[in-house]
């Protein structure tokens, strides 16, 4: 009978059984964040798996890569928001600040 290749998932649960000791050893604080590489990583396992890379773990990287990098784009779109928030907060004070002045001038 044939011999069935594991699939990528397969091969992404034996990379982080491996990792085991390793995410043991961690702070318990820095745990977490571990495991939340492996669930970047099976979120791309289909593509992963499409590539059907010689070494699971590159695939695995990049992936891990990706969804780091759109993390990066969403914290700095947010940032983006925020300083305009904080300009346009700012110059309303500005405003304010210049109407007040005028107020004084003209008492």
């Amino acid at each position: 009978m044939g011999r069935t290749n594991p699939t990528y998932r397969d091969a992404l649960r034996a990379i982080e059984e491996r990792w085991q000791t390793f995410r043991k050893a961690l702070r318990r604080q820095d745990q977490p964040r571990f495991d939340q590489l492996f669930t970047y990583a099976r979120e791309h396992a289909d593509a992963s798996g499409l590539l059907n890379h010689q070494s699971p773990l590159l695939p695995a990287l990049l992936s891990i890569d990706l969804e780091q990098e759109a993390r990066l784009d969403d914290h700095a779109e947010r940032l983006d928001e925020l300083e305009a928030a904080v300009e346009q907060s700012g110059q309303g004070d500005k405003r304010q600040l210049r109407h007040s002045d005028h107020d004084r001038d003209g008492q």
